[in-house]
């Protein structure tokens, strides 16, 4: 299979091109470089550097590259940001999003994988949340990526053509061979801040809002380990291969962990204490965001295999080591 990725140079997207790779795939990926990173995209990879709203550009790749499917990751994905640049956001994630649909409808991709996100459902309540919720996006990334999963629907009934959407929880942790993770600077994820604070790169960990009607107070989230979701995205690919219909599926682990939690853990693994500081509750922070993971379970031949908390940390760790002595213009 020859699959063609869109910000695969990126944190998420470069576990995903090494896991292709690995199994045997051809892989192209096409990246901007805004946010991701040469080295991270494994060299047996082909990557042309260009924007996935560049219609023309994805149609010599098709043409060119026999593509069979395409893995859509490539977007903006901060939700604060988001709500001061909504009109960014939906030209890099919906607008764009358009374009490179177009472009695999002429060429005749039938395939599509799109990175969505949990943001699609709002305010969540304390209950693991399944696909039959109705969306109810609250910020302008939420809702970016509601509308390319509506485009997705709507081109599927008009076309020969065939999707699966992955809604996305919170991701955290790395490849556990050392070869990628998440490298962005100023990133705003829980594991991510608390792993750079437990190697000093952060002097201090502020924990928003203590009040919540949680066990502890602090927000639930449910993590899934970067590697599990780079496999759901095979996993997808495969069924939709083997001709199944177009899905929306979660993409979690089934249960939460709390910011203290979280907190503990990275204390446990680093053997290092945090400096914690608790603070006010951020806006629009719903109590608990767990999925339902029932149906991907059920569809795909998938399992997660690193369900587990300090396994996420340890490896998560490990990479904020490793980027101490990482050239970023490599």
């Amino acid at each position: 299979m020859t699959v063609l990725v869109t910000g695969g140079a990126g944190y998420i997207g470069s576990h995903t091109v090494w896991d292709l790779v690995d199994r045997g795939d051809e892989v192209v990926v096409l990246d901007n470089l805004a946010t991701g990173f040469r080295w991270a995209v494994a060299p047996e990879a082909e990557l042309i550097e260009g924007d996935v709203g560049d219609e023309a550009l994805i149609g010599e790749i098709i043409a060119s590259g026999n593509i069979d499917a395409i893995i859509h990751f490539a977007g903006s994905v901060v939700v604060p940001e988001s709500v001061a640049d909504p009109l960014g956001y939906y030209l890099n994630n919906t607008v764009r999003s358009r374009a490179l649909i177009a472009a695999a409808v002429a060429g005749g991709v039938k395939r599509f994988v799109f990175s969505s996100t949990a943001a699609v459902y709002g305010m969540t309540g304390l209950d693991p949340v399944n696909e039959t919720a109705k969306p109810d996006p609250i910020s302008p990334y939420g809702r970016s990526k509601l509308m390319t999963e509506m485009m997705l629907s709507d081109v599927a009934a008009a076309h020969d053509f065939s999707f699966v959407a992955l809604r996305y929880f919170n991701v955290a942790g790395s490849d556990p061979r050392g070869r990628t993770g998440q490298s962005t600077k100023g990133a705003t994820h829980l594991i991510k801040v608390a792993a750079e604070t437990a190697v000093g790169k952060r002097p201090t960990i502020e924990v928003y809002g203590s009040d919540y009607p949680t066990a502890d107070g602090t927000g639930v989230r449910d993590y899934i380990h970067v590697t599990d979701l780079a496999h759901a995205h095979l996993a997808a690919l495969d069924y939709l291969a083997g001709g199944g219909d177009s899905l929306i599926a979660n993409c979690g682990y089934g249960h939460g962990y709390s910011v203290l939690d979280v907190v503990g853990a990275v204390e446990r693994v680093s053997g290092r204490k945090l400096d914690v500081r608790t603070g006010p509750r951020r806006p629009g922070d719903p109590a608990a965001v767990v999925a339902d993971a029932a149906l991907i379970r059920s569809r795909f031949d998938w399992a997660p295999q690193h369900d587990d908390l300090d396994f996420i940390v340890g490896t998560a760790l490990r990479w904020e080591e490793a980027l101490t002595h990482r050239n970023f213009n490599e």
